[in-house]
């Protein structure tokens, strides 16, 4: 190589140097983001994720999650039991003569559509208000016709029923057949009203529970009904059930396998299921020790006397190239808008720049190779 390809060879080196740090990259090293948690100024705290950490993160405020309590299952009356609101079919036979109920010719007599008082009572002729509020149809027809005996003794009486507003449950949407359902007894369920409406949704992610009780939400997961036959709670007159996909997501960035958005397939996500879930990590270009989770506080989870981190951005370290790193990996969960972000290996830089060099290098010989 002669004198003046050396000199332009060693300023397109100089070059290459220089602009090593202006490269680009699709994520940043691990050490670029770190380097100012140690600043006294810093905004952020820095926790590595090992088995000596886990306990204390399990005291720590929970975030972006909504949590909502449920009611375990309870034992009910197998009959229907009759409400305000209801409507009763009330037939009465007497076999008397000149009776004060039936018509002449006539053994029978039906009160149809009998509608039950918000006071829990029905009207019988000669009688006057019957209170059947909280009775099965059978007990009912029992009280109405004991009330009866002083008037016509020889009365006898069958009652049915027809479920009215506060016998009945609403099934609100993620179900096949969503509508108003009239509960056949005091054991009627969740699950069972989900299966009246045909079933969840099949394109419904990680379907949620929510039951509307007065002025209370709870809220379970069909995967934990499923699980759990102690949570299949019994409904009351009036509630409201919504079936509805899971909103909860977490986001990956940087030299992952997929850089997006992922909603919550399961009710708990560790960081190895967000790892599988984003696709693993780039083998070419991801630093496995370099696995970044960022996560936000409330102003109030710093506060003093709460368990929890010391600033409200916290940015949680984990390293999948030794044993303690990948168990305790699978018992970190995720929060509902994480950000997973897989940081780029030093090693790339590297290659980067030696391939660099090396193209600077064959162009020049090229050129000198042309000359010569």
């Amino acid at each position: 190589m002669t004198g003046p390809m050396r000199f332009i060879g060693s300023l397109c080196l100089l070059w290459v140097l220089a602009a090593c740090s202006e490269l680009p990259r699709g994520a940043a090293v691990d050490t670029e983001i770190l380097k100012t948690s140690s600043d006294v100024e810093a905004d952020f705290a820095i926790y590595p994720v090992t088995k000596a950490f886990l306990p204390s993160i399990q005291n720590w405020p929970s975030v972006g999650d909504e949590h909502y309590t449920w009611i375990g299952a309870t034992k009910g009356s197998n009959s229907q039991v009759i409400s305000a609101g209801d409507t009763l079919n009330i037939r009465i036979w007497d076999s008397g003569e000149n009776s004060l109920l039936t018509a002449a010719g006539s053994p029978v007599a039906d009160l149809t559509a009998v509608r039950v008082t918000s006071a829990g009572t029905v009207f019988i002729p000669y009688v006057g208000k019957v209170n059947v509020a909280g009775r099965t149809p059978d007990s009912a027809r029992s009280v109405i016709q004991n009330s009866l005996e002083e008037v016509v003794p020889s009365a006898q009486v069958q009652v049915t029923m027809a479920e009215g507003r506060l016998n009945s449950v609403d099934l609100v949407g993620g179900v096949r057949a969503p509508g108003a359902f009239a509960m056949p007894d005091q054991n009627f369920s969740v699950l069972s009203l989900i299966a009246a409406g045909g079933g969840v949704d099949g394109s419904l992610k990680n379907p949620q529970i929510r039951l509307m009780r007065g002025g209370d939400i709870y809220g379970t997961s069909m995967d934990r009904l499923y699980e759990n036959p102690g949570d299949d709670t019994r409904l009351r007159g009036g509630d409201k059930v919504i079936v509805e996909a899971d909103e909860r997501y977490f986001v990956s960035m940087g030299a992952a396998g997929n850089q997006s958005l992922h909603p919550f397939t399961k009710d708990q996500i560790t960081a190895t299921d967000a790892v599988a879930i984003l696709g693993g990590v780039n083998p070419a270009r991801a630093n496995p020790k370099g696995i970044l989770i960022l996560r936000e506080y409330p102003a109030s989870a710093v506060r003093p006397g709460v368990r929890g981190p010391r600033q409200p951005r916290v940015v949680f370290t984990l390293d999948l190239t030794n044993a303690d790193g990948l168990f305790s990996a699978r018992n970190f969960l995720i929060n509902s808008g994480d950000v997973v972000l897989v940081t780029e290996s030093p090693v790339n830089g590297a290659r980067t720049v030696l391939g660099l060099v090396g193209s600077v290098f064959g162009v020049v010989n090229t050129v000198g190779n042309a000359r010569n």
